[in-house]
């Protein structure tokens, strides 16, 4: 298997940088970059797409048809307990949730 896979960012091949440049004297063109794949990206859209840039542009063009994947019709919710609120030594509040301690201003 490739350790690497081409970018799949509508525009990534109209963005004119260096390492974009391809071809000889006479007969360039602009080529899409290869995205190296890394074990911990395999989780990550960062293995699709060479910069935030590219996938920015890619997930706005098509948003509807992603979304539409997993069409949610229904809030997610979560039970949680009443959270608790106590001053906090340097003036703040500390909010406790479940045993959680998280401070806010």
């Amino acid at each position: 298997m490739s350790d690497y896979k081409w970018c799949h960012g509508s525009t990534c091949h109209k963005t004119r940088t260096q390492d974009r440049v391809r071809g000889s004297k006479g007969s360039k063109v602009l080529r899409t970059r290869k995205v190296k794949q890394y074990e911990y990206h395999q989780d990550s859209f960062l293995k699709y797409f060479c910069s935030n840039s590219c996938y920015n542009v890619f997930a706005n063009i098509h948003a509807e048809r992603i979304v539409a994947l997993a069409p949610r019709n229904e809030p997610l919710e979560i039970p949680i307990e009443d959270p608790t609120k106590s001053e906090s030594y340097y003036g703040g509040w500390n909010i406790t949730e479940r045993g959680v301690d998280t401070q806010t201003e």
